[in-house]
This record gives structure tokens, sequence and C-alpha cells, in this order.
């Protein structure tokens, strides 16, 4: 069986099942139903109910379920007049007001599991419970939900389900979902105290000085690359006039989702209504506008880190996967039409060279013109074009996906999708090609002729939120860092207090190299110490002892390893971390 069918059908009749299994626990009368999707690993059923659910009625809700296959009940499609789907969920108020949304032409359809169940849906389903018997299937939480996602409608509990084919694929599925939650950055960022957060301010990361060190290593290796590309930082306002975002089309696209700093009037429609910045974009047209430019300049590659901030709703917030204050590694390149291409495969390149440093593997998706698109459709053409021979020759013609229609009204785009340790998939980078913010505000470059022309705007990021890039990571390397990215890279322990003085020639001697080092010269027990630096999980741990500070050696725990090197000479170690910051190396050495 296909796994789309699979989905559509069995995923889908499981939430019946559910849902009939849970009105029978607590009582027709006592329970109101409301939807019941299937979901990529299985489904879920939103209710109200009389009383909380928890985890101690997982069990007895997945014996009821399993009782009700073994009923072998069929199940029964119907059409139904509206009048008719309102008597028959008379009492039921979210299948009412589904059923009062319809469209008057709409075909209503009601499916019968047995006799005593009924659910208002479009299907399809199986035609008999018993083909459901060797269904897998475990009640993986329960959680609190809005009818239709509004917070201000009513409260519901959404019991979420696996489901997969067979047993085996459960037990891989819940092996998998496992190792997802020890990787929970959630749960490691803090126990490592990289970021925290606090209810003063949510979804708005605290950086924390053992995460602010990686960060600003990741951040480093970015402007390190990028310059060698002839990008040119700039910093811009984070607050900015709405007359700003007029001018950009986000305040009328986008203004649900601004934080607005209002002047001396709360009147949105007032002059002087201030907003924080949802994007960079605006920003950096400004900055290219501020003087008259020859096409001899271009391309002019502006790229930024500025702190954006985006309104969510606080049931979507998601650690430092979904925020509302972030860094984006933002870039607007401005360039004429002939160097669209070659342009935007250097931007491949760059995204080549700094995935695989993580060793992160991605794939390019395509998104041609939109239906609503603005400008001239040569120039869209040409750009389709050009982002084709640009996939084609790195991927081979028809070896990545294509979005018919759904590019930004502004221009195409490519998309980078890439993979996780667990084999999840993020959209980190995007490239897009705009024509319209040049044209809304105005900008111009003196072509060979004299005349003046339109430049092409290419916005591009390869993180994407550098905040989720992070959690990625963290969630990807289990914490442990590599050792470029390590916040601190070596920890240092002196048995003795009267090891201390050759450790701080050790510490200096690695601080001199720049690699980032702890001590811990405190009178206590050396084992203590030990501890402590590996639940860091700093990569090396040096012992110092006599032996050492005779031989001018360290003896070295290399992280993950329980074996001990002993003399391994102090300039060697040194020379060793210093080559794996300069090559940012994935693997630590282990041989000195």
């Amino acid at each position: 069986m296909e796994k789309e069918e699979f989905a559509a059908v069995y995923r889908h009749s499981m939430a019946h099942i559910l849902a009939k299994a849970v009105i029978e626990i607590f009582g027709r009368e006592n329970v109101q139903y409301a939807i019941g999707p299937q979901i990529a690993d299985g489904c879920y059923y939103d209710f109200v109910l009389p009383r909380a659910v928890t985890q101690d009625d997982f069990d007895t809700i997945e014996k009821k379920m399993r009782e009700i296959i073994r009923r072998r009940e069929d199940w029964t499609r119907k059409e139904v007049s509206r009048g008719e789907a309102l008597k028959i969920f008379a009492g039921q108020k979210f299948k009412t007001e589904l059923i009062e949304d319809l469209p008057e032409d709409e075909v209503i359809t009601v499916y019968y599991t047995g006799d005593d169940y009924v659910d208002l849906c479009r299907g399809p389903h199986v035609d008999n419970s018993q083909e459901l018997m060797n269904v897998a299937f475990k009640v993986k939480s329960v959680s609190g939900a809005y009818w239709r996602g509004d917070e201000k409608r009513d409260s519901l509990q959404r019991i979420y389900l696996y489901v997969f084919q067979n047993k085996e694929d459960l037990k891989a599925h819940l092996a998998l979902v496992r190792e997802a939650q020890e990787r929970d950055h959630k749960k490691i960022g803090p126990q490592l105290d990289l970021f925290m957060f606090n209810e003063t301010a949510p979804g708005m990361p605290y950086w924390l000085p053992r995460g602010w060190k990686s960060y600003r290593a990741l951040v480093k290796y970015w402007r390190e690359v990028h310059d060698r590309h002839g990008y040119q930082e700039i910093s811009a306002p984070v607050i900015n006039n709405k007359k700003l975002w007029l001018i950009s089309g986000h305040w009328a696209h986008y203004q649900n989702n601004m934080f607005i700093v209002p002047g001396t009037t709360m009147d949105l429609s007032a002059d002087d209504v201030m907003a924080a910045k949802p994007m960079n974009c605006p920003n950096a047209m400004m900055t290219y506008k501020r003087t008259v430019h020859s096409y001899k300049e271009l391309p002019i590659r502006y790229n930024e880190l500025d702190v954006i901030h985006r309104k969510e709703k606080s049931g979507e917030l998601n650690g430092l996967f979904r925020v509302q204050e972030f860094r984006q590694d933002d870039d607007h390149t401005f360039v004429t039409e002939d160097q669209i291409e070659s342009e935007i495969d250097d931007v491949m390149d760059i995204a080549d060279q700094i995935y695989k440093t993580f060793g992160i593997t991605y794939r390019a998706e395509l998104s041609t013109r939109p239906d609503d698109y603005m400008g001239d459709i040569n120039v869209w053409n040409k750009a389709e074009a050009a982002l084709r021979r640009i996939l084609d020759n790195k991927y081979g013609a028809g070896n990545y996906e294509v979005n018919e229609g759904d590019g930004a009204f502004y221009g195409p785009k490519i998309d980078l999708q890439m993979k996780d340790a667990l084999g999840r998939e993020w959209q980190t980078g995007t490239i897009q090609l705009d024509f319209q913010l040049p044209h809304n505000f105005g900008l111009t470059y003196t072509a060979p002729d004299g005349s003046l022309k339109q430049p092409v705007v290419i916005h591009r990021a390869i993180f994407g939120s550098i905040e989720r890039f992070m959690g990625i990571l963290i969630e990807n390397f289990k914490g442990a860092f590599p050792f470029w990215m390590s916040p601190y890279q070596v920890g240092i322990v002196p048995i003795r207090t009267e090891h201390n003085e050759y450790a701080r020639k050790v510490e200096l001697m690695l601080a001199d190299k720049g690699i980032r080092v702890e001590s811990d010269y405190a009178d206590k027990n050396m084992n203590e110490k030990i501890k402590a630096f590996r639940t860091y999980k700093d990569p090396y741990v040096l012992v110092i002892g006599d032996k050492e500070v005779a031989d001018g050696t360290v003896s070295v725990t290399v992280r993950g390893q329980k074996q001990q090197l002993h003399g391994v000479p102090l300039e060697a170690f040194v020379a060793a971390c210093d080559r794996q910051n300069k090559e940012r190396t994935l693997e630590l050495v282990n041989q000195f």
C-alpha cells in the first residue's frame, strides 16, 4: 500500500475510531467532538470533555479502540441534505457550525461506523473495521487547542495518535521519537547553559555566555565566507516609521505580524507610528538609494545581521525554532539582469561550502511565477530560465523539485531544504529574485549608454533565522558541537594547587591561538572538576599533575572517549587545536 493511500484512508479512519472510543468512555451526552484529520505520523481528534484527559487514560483509550476494531463494523457513506445533517448532529455545536458554513452547493457526506457513531466527513474510509486489525497505533499525547485556531474561541482537548501500517514501523518511529527527545534543544540548551527564555519576553531568547560564544563562532565563520565573496555588511535601524513599510508593501500585507511602537498616538493611521522591523529588505533599499550608482559598481552585496521581530501567536512559539526576536543572515544583492545567473551560481557555492562544514545535506526547489505576479513577463521568463540553468547544471535536468506557481509575487525563487540528523527537512536557505521592491523605491543605476535602468534585487539567506539554525545544530550534535563551535574548547584541570602555575601557562598558550579555555584552579577533587567539564561537553579536558609539569606535556581526555592520552607534548596539542579551529573540522583529533 502506498504511504499516501495509508494516510488518506487508514489514518483518517483511525481518527474516527479514536472519536468513537472517547465517546463510549465518557458518554455521548458528555462529549462534543470537533475535527479529526490525519497528520504526518498518525492523526488527532479535538474534543470538549467533562474532565482533563491524562496519561493515565491512554491505556483505557487504546483498549477501547481495539475493542471497537474487533467488532468488525461496516462503514457506511451517506449523502445527506443540509437539513438532515443538522438533525443528525443536533446538540453538537462544532459539527453544526461546520455544516452551516458549507457552501450552498456543497455535497454533504457522513460516515457511519456501525450504527451508533456518525461523523461529518468527505472520506475516504475503510469499508469495514476489520481492515484496521493489523494497523499499529498508540496514543501519543494530549494537548490544548482552540476551535479553528482562534484563541478567542472554545478551548479543546486534542488527543494525538501514532498510526502505522505495522508494529515494526511503529516501533521504528517510537525509537526515532525517543532519539528526538534526547536531542531536544529546548532541554539541551538550558542544561548546557546555552540559552533561556523568560515570561517577561515571550519568544525572545536570552543567549547565555556559553551559548553566545557558539553563536559568535557561527557568525564569525559566516562573515569570513562572505568577506571572501565580496559582501559588505551593513546595519540599519530596528525601528522604522510606517512610511517605510507603506512603500515596501509590508504595512498592507504584514501589519498583523509587526510589533507597533506608537508615537504620540495609538491611531495606526497617524503619520508618527513606528514599527519594529520584521525583515531587513526596506533598509537595504534605502541604503542603496543613498547615492547614484553605475553599472560598473554592480553587483552590490549588502548583508546584515540586525535583530528583527515578528509577532506570533503564543501557541505557535517553539523554543528557538519559532521565536519573536531573531537575527537573520540576510543579504540583498543589486544586479543587472545579465548578472542574475552568475550571482546566484555564486550563492549556491556559498551554500555548498557552509552546509558541508556542518556535514549537512540539502536539496533545492524552484518556485515559478504565480498568477498574481508583478512586472514584465519577459523579465520573469528570463529570470526563471536562469534559475533553471543553474539547477540543471548543478543537479541535472529533472533532478530537483519544481513548485509551479509558488514563487513570490515579485519574482521566482530557489528554496534550500536542509536535512538534519533525524531526517527532518527544514527550509533554511532561500534565494529570491525581486523586480518589485526596486520599482517601489525608485532604484536605478546608470547603464553604459547613460540611461537609467532598474536593478534586480536578489534576496538570500543561508542560515535563515540564526536562532532556528542554532536550534537545529544543537539537536544535530546533541549539544556536542564541533571543536570550532564549542562554547569552551578546552577544560584545564590542575590536580593540586601547586600545578596551577603550569596550568596557567597552558591556558595562555591556547588563548594566544584563539582557543576558548576554561580552567578550574580551586583546591578540590580532581574528578569533580573533570565531571563538570564533561557535563558541558568540552571537546578536550586536560589533566595536569607532577609528570606533566616536569615533562612539559598534558594528559588529554577526548570527548566521548574513556581512555586518557598521557604524555602529549604541549606544543603538539596547541597546534592540533589551532588546526581544527582554522579548518573547522567535524571530528575531534585524538592523536597528537
